[in-house]
């Protein structure tokens, strides 16, 4: 005799008598719900944000300093020097050395990390929220008495120069520096990473005096969420940091250049067996009234895997593993990119059937049924988006660089349900014109070359 059952399987728990069993209809979320922030700007210019979001005993702390190039045009040989910085600036001060820092934070279950880019240097990390004063100690220290010791330059300019060497030879690289070219000139904006070369001729004293230009207050913001009291932690931070002063406002990044329509532009790189396609057009600020039309348009092009794109060159032609579309934000505006790898010998083929989806976007709107499927994507990501400390810590500081605050972002869910899809059909129309855009296509031009000269719209460019 066989054992009774004690359970249904899922199958037949999602099927009645008369079929599948329907799925109840997804609520609507009206508003994220986020802490409120706290802000003060301190006498020295340090705007200080905060915010109390327990759960985890932890803060996370994210500093941002304005820190472009006084010139108006790519300088290589400052780029190499604020990488250099960002790498030694947690080595040493003159009243701790590399372990002495290590250990400070350590001692409250913290880390600190450097990066710089050509807009901001930034510095973040997490500790106890019980810690936050030796972080706030260690961050003065670093940043009023770093000290870029000769030894300590020579040593991270060698293991920097390195990774660059290793990073260069990598197609991706080198399709993202041919883009930014493309995009923007000869803009401060494109010099995102330095030559080995660059980096090599770094002296420690080039260094010390980038750290003294660079590394002020006034213009810089210092974001703090975790299970902390607002107003005690910014008392803590005037404490901590109000010391810490500059001879001038910190510099922001100037507006680059639209990208302008036009043909693609081939880059030859020999042997390659893969071709990286990366087309761009003019996107549109957090600011625009479109924004949010334009959110689902992008959605439903090309930016998560149930789009029309993907659809197209991954799961129907097989071209790529992957294809995305998105917008990288610039002072003074937005850019929309679309990216993806496809073998060589499908490079005009997936091309192809990439101008075609961005024409099908004007052509043929995107349904009702393609809106709501993006509006509920993008709710439900930004909800998971924001939901640990780290994360809602560095999106309220790129809100605030880009002068926005906690209020828009509590918004979104909102302002998502409210678009039309009438609305989102003129975005697509206005945005996704295939005469929008230019790009680059890196690839061996002997062997990609001639059909992409066939299929028109793609001159030849530099190499490798």
């Amino acid at each position: 005799m066989s054992a009774a059952r004690t359970h249904r399987s899922a199958e037949e728990i999602g099927r009645t008598e008369r079929g599948p069993r329907p799925l109840p209809a997804l609520g609507r979320t009206k508003e994220v719900p986020l802490p409120d922030v706290l802000t003060e700007t301190l006498p020295n210019g340090l705007t200080v944000l905060a915010a109390r979001r327990p759960g985890v005993p932890l803060v996370e702390t994210v500093l941002r300093i304005p820190a472009a190039s006084p010139e108006p045009i790519a300088d290589a040989a400052r780029t190499a020097g604020t990488e250099v910085l960002a790498e030694t600036i947690l080595t040493g001060t003159a009243g701790r050395d590399r372990i002495g820092i290590d250990d400070a934070l350590a001692s409250v279950g913290g880390e600190l990390g450097v990066a710089v880019d050509p807009e901001y240097l930034q510095a973040g990390g997490s500790a106890l929220a019980t810690g936050l004063p030796t972080v706030l100690d260690v961050l003065a220290d670093v940043l009023t008495a770093a000290t870029h010791s000769d030894a300590e330059v020579a040593r991270e300019r060698s293991r920097l120069a390195e990774r660059i060497a290793v990073a260069r030879a990598q197609p991706r690289t080198v399709a993202r520096e041919a883009l930014m070219r493309r995009r923007f000139g000869d803009h401060p904006i494109v010099s995102e990473m330095p030559t080995a070369e660059a980096v090599a001729a770094v002296t420690p004293e080039r260094v010390r005096e980038l750290h003294a230009d660079l590394v002020v207050p006034d213009g810089a913001s210092l974001v703090l969420v975790g299970d902390i009291d607002p107003e005690a932690a910014i008392a803590e931070v005037a404490r901590r940091l109000g010391g810490w002063t500059g001879d001038h406002p910190a510099r922001w990044l100037s507006a680059p250049p639209v990208p302008q329509a036009g043909d693609l532009e081939l880059v030859h790189r020999p042997g390659s067996v893969q071709s990286q396609l990366r087309l761009t057009a003019p996107g549109l600020d957090r600011t625009d009234e479109r924004y949010t039309a334009f959110q689902l348009a992008n959605l439903v092009f090309g930016g998560y895997f149930s789009s029309r794109w993907m659809e197209n060159i991954r799961e129907d032609k097989g071209y790529t593993y992957g294809a995305h579309s998105g917008q990288e934000f610039v002072p003074g505006g937005a850019v929309l990119g679309l990216d993806a790898d496809v073998a060589s010998d499908v490079t005009a083929a997936a091309l192809l059937e990439t101008r075609y989806e961005l024409g099908r976007m004007v052509a043929v709107p995107p349904t009702e049924q393609e809106v709501t499927s993006a509006r509920r994507y993008a709710i439900g990501s930004l909800l998971i988006s924001l939901d640990s400390q780290s994360a809602l810590a560095g999106t309220l500081s790129a809100l605030h660089a880009a002068g926005l605050d906690v209020d828009w972002l509590r918004d979104r869910p909102r302002r998502l349900e409210a678009v039309t899809v009438d609305e989102v059909a003129a975005a697509a129309v206005a945005l996704f014109a295939p005469t929008r855009f230019t790009g680059v296509v890196v690839g061996d031009a002997d062997v990609v070359g001639p059909p992409l000269a066939a299929l028109g719209g793609v001159v030849r460019g530099g190499g490798r």
